[in-house]
């Protein structure tokens, strides 16, 4: 395991994929009371992803791949897309829990291993945090270790938005809080700064402030903002000016107009709505439609049983040409305090 790497940059989730990673779902306190319609849920998205490139599943043992197999059978998946990992873990939020993947100059691809410490809030990680090793040893990657003044970085993948090109988005309140879900205590933004430059090849930072209401970690930005493209980004606008999502978002779209890409152009803004505010047992849930994963042959995008849900998918259809956008119903998933995106992780093809 090395600890540094030169002339390699993170890709963008457009960029064409070898493969899906996602983890099968078995943690019930995820989703209390409502675990049953879960993997259902799941189904109608692995049956959009293989349509393009594998997925690869992660199962605890071999009763939980045979529960897999027993619910991907009964919706007519092809079984030959599908591969299965056997690993033990906690909770299956693949786009925190898995590497960054970097390619090379020569078109390889690498794995860089952050830490993974259950977003600074929950005790059971353990396993989760051994996924990155797992992927390295199974597919035969080099993985780099993140290290910082000698200390393992803690980072999330869902807490990075990045253009392929040398820009990434992040928020101030999921790295910069000092009192709540502390990622790296005492880091600036000059220490992520060189985190970024070093290990992902980013030369162009964008902070924007606050993530959305309801998000149980504390300001990713993948609920909030995210390229479409090398140029656009989409970010999630409230209109009801009592919601208390209203000002905060308002704010990240005004911080967004003064910012520039990593080649000092500007960077084209495009609006998208959010549904109406979710509740369940009396929880503010982060259903947001910035939350969607774009797969080689889909965007799939989570909806709400909202009136927003058709606009919402008609300005990502416009923005992607070169893909289908469906929407994946995702009023139980997001129970869970994440939807579409939060469950996937892409492994980019050489």
């Amino acid at each position: 395991m090395t600890e540094e790497i030169l002339n390699s940059r993170i890709t963008a989730e457009w960029e064409k994929h070898e493969a899906t990673y996602i983890g099968w779902p078995h943690n019930k306190n995820d989703w209390p009371g409502k675990f049953t319609p879960i993997p259902w849920v799941y189904c109608e998205i692995v049956k959009k992803i293989f349509e393009g490139e594998i997925v690869r599943i992660f199962v605890n043992d071999k009763s939980h791949e045979l529960n897999a197999l027993r619910v991907l059978n009964k919706v007519g998946i092809d079984l030959s897309k599908i591969e299965f990992i056997k690993l033990k873990t906690d909770r299956g939020w693949l786009r925190d829990s898995a590497p960054a993947f970097i390619k090379t100059n020569e078109n390889k691809i690498e794995a860089v291993q952050f830490k993974f410490n259950g977003w600074a809030k929950y005790p059971n990680h353990k396993s989760d945090s051994k996924i990155p090793v797992a992927i390295s040893k199974k597919f035969k990657l080099p993985l780099i270790k993140a290290l910082h003044d000698g200390r393992h970085v803690i980072l999330e993948g869902g807490g990075l938005e990045t253009n392929g090109k040398g820009t990434l988005i992040t928020t101030e309140e999921c790295l910069m809080d000092d009192k709540v879900q502390v990622r790296n205590p005492g880091f600036t933004k000059r220490d992520y700064g060189e985190v970024f430059k070093k290990y992902l090849g980013i030369t162009n930072v964008l902070w924007l402030g606050k993530g959305i209401a309801g998000d149980d970690t504390h300001g990713h930005v993948d609920d909030l903002c995210r390229f479409v493209n090398p140029t656009i980004v989409v970010i999630v606008q409230e209109n009801n000016s009592k919601d208390s999502n209203y000002s905060a978002l308002k704010e990240n779209r005004e911080r967004l107009e003064s910012m520039t890409l990593q080649d000092e152009s500007k960077i084209q803004v495009v609006e998208l709505p959010m549904p109406e505010p979710l509740y369940f047992d009396g929880q503010r849930l982060p259903a947001s439609y910035a939350n969607f994963y774009i797969s080689n042959a889909y965007v799939l995008v989570p909806t709400f049983n909202d009136v927003n849900d058709k606009l919402a998918l008609g300005i990502l259809s416009e923005l992607f040409t070169d893909r289908k956008v469906v929407g994946i119903h995702s009023v139980d998933l997001v129970w869970g305090l994440g939807t579409i995106h939060c469950l996937t992780h892409e492994h980019p093809a050489e």
